[in-house]
């Protein structure tokens, strides 16, 4: 479980015995208040800081730009259309800006021409990857900003978040937005197939966002397919005293192409809604506190799973 104690605090040692008695005795010599001399100026503070409070309004902007993108582009982000690959553009730029070593990786299904944006941290052991993913097409009907813009803006911003903490996990992190998953999953599917078997089995993990933005959230969904990197998520929502509930979602999204190849998986979703593709699955449709709690437990996991180090935080100096 998530150590919610308080950081620990470098401590004066209690003057005892003798040398108590001795910084008294001087104290009285030299004319000053016994305290003054018996309690040495406070040692800094070092607060362990672990992963990132991220504002929710970070996550927020992500799903506003992929609706102005949806609006521009026919009112949606489907596959083989304009506003998937401003999209996708819109994700990689965001990542090359980061120092993110990323790849757009295309396919084709149903003649049209799909893309995968998959981002590495260059830090970190290669054989051990914690990937986080979801998907980035919606459905023609809409925008899809919860389904799944939500999922799209809470992974980017987990990734922005390791490049402004200049991070050095333990094992390698990637990324993944995923193309055409509203068709079945085709994107997730190309890029593991494509992948040969020793590297598929340097993923130690895969965690899977798909609808994380949901209106009305009160009990939070935890992917039950690993108890194992199910319970960090879980380890999250308790500490926040947020309610949640295994749930199996099959082969219902990106999770599934990973796990048929062995890859150990799971994810959190926050449900869908009345709008569940439809065209009023737009920027409205979403709660920014919900998709900021996503985000959270996003970079929660990712932190604890990658081994990233703890953080000394600055301390705190009075003015002289």
């Amino acid at each position: 479980m998530r150590d919610t104690t308080p950081a620990r605090l470098l401590k004066r040692r209690s003057l005892l015995g003798s040398a108590a008695i001795g910084a008294g005795l001087l104290a009285a010599l030299l004319g000053v208040p016994g305290g003054a001399l018996a309690q040495p100026a406070p040692r800094p503070a070092l607060v362990a800081v672990q992963s990132p409070d991220i504002p929710a309004a970070n996550s927020l902007a992500h799903a506003q730009q992929l609706q102005t993108i949806a609006t521009a582009n026919g009112g949606n982000r489907a596959h083989g259309k304009a506003g998937f690959k401003a999209s996708a553009d819109y994700v990689k730029s965001k990542l090359d800006a980061a120092g993110f070593q990323t790849t757009l990786q295309s396919f084709t299904y149903n003649g049209a021409t799909g893309y995968n944006v998959i981002a590495d941290w260059p830090y970190g052991d290669a054989n051990q990857i914690v990937f986080l993913g979801s998907h980035l097409d919606s459905v023609p009907a809409g925008p899809g900003i919860n389904d799944n813009g939500s999922g799209t803006s809470a992974v980017l911003e987990t990734a922005l978040a390791v490049s402004r903490a200049n991070a050095r996990p333990t094992k390698r992190l990637r990324f993944g937005w995923w193309g055409a998953e509203e068709l079945g999953m085709i994107g997730s599917k190309y890029y593991v197939q494509q992948l040969p078997a020793a590297e598929r089995s340097k993923i130690s993990s895969y965690l899977n966002f798909d609808m994380v933005g949901a209106k009305n959230t009160r009990t939070w969904g935890v992917y039950t397919d690993s108890s194992t990197l199910g319970a960090t998520f879980t380890e999250y929502f308790r500490s926040k005293g947020l309610a949640t509930n295994g749930i199996n979602v099959g082969a219902r999204s990106d999770h599934a192409s990973f796990k048929s190849a062995g890859i150990q998986v799971s994810g959190i979703s926050s449900g869908d809604d009345p709008c569940y593709h439809t065209r009023c699955d737009d920027i409205n449709n979403i709660d920014s506190s919900v998709l900021g709690t996503a985000t959270n437990a996003a970079a929660y996991a990712l932190w604890k799973l990658a081994g990233i180090p703890a953080v000394p935080a600055v301390p705190y100096r009075p003015a002289a």
